[in-house]
């Protein structure tokens, strides 16, 4: 009996660590990828010249608006 106590305890605080550790984990990258945006300004500049286009700071700060706009309905759901 007190085998399979210590058996049922062991299995719930282990289920019960990896629900809280998944969420701990999910929101210190949520708030890690607000904060440090996987593309850049740069990195954008140089994917538009690499296809051939040639970047206005313009056209630029509307794709970043855009990426940002879309991050945050994502965000939202």
């Amino acid at each position: 009996m007190n085998i399979g106590f210590g058996i049922l305890i062991f299995v719930l605080g282990l289920v019960i660590g990896l629900v809280i550790g998944f969420f701990v984990a999910r929101n210190s990258m949520k708030s890690y990828l607000a904060k440090n945006p996987p593309i850049s300004e740069e990195m954008m500049k140089s994917m538009m010249m690499s296809m051939g286009q040639k970047p206005s700071q313009k056209k630029l700060n509307q794709m970043m608006a855009q990426m940002k706009q879309q991050s945050e309905q994502s965000q939202k759901k």
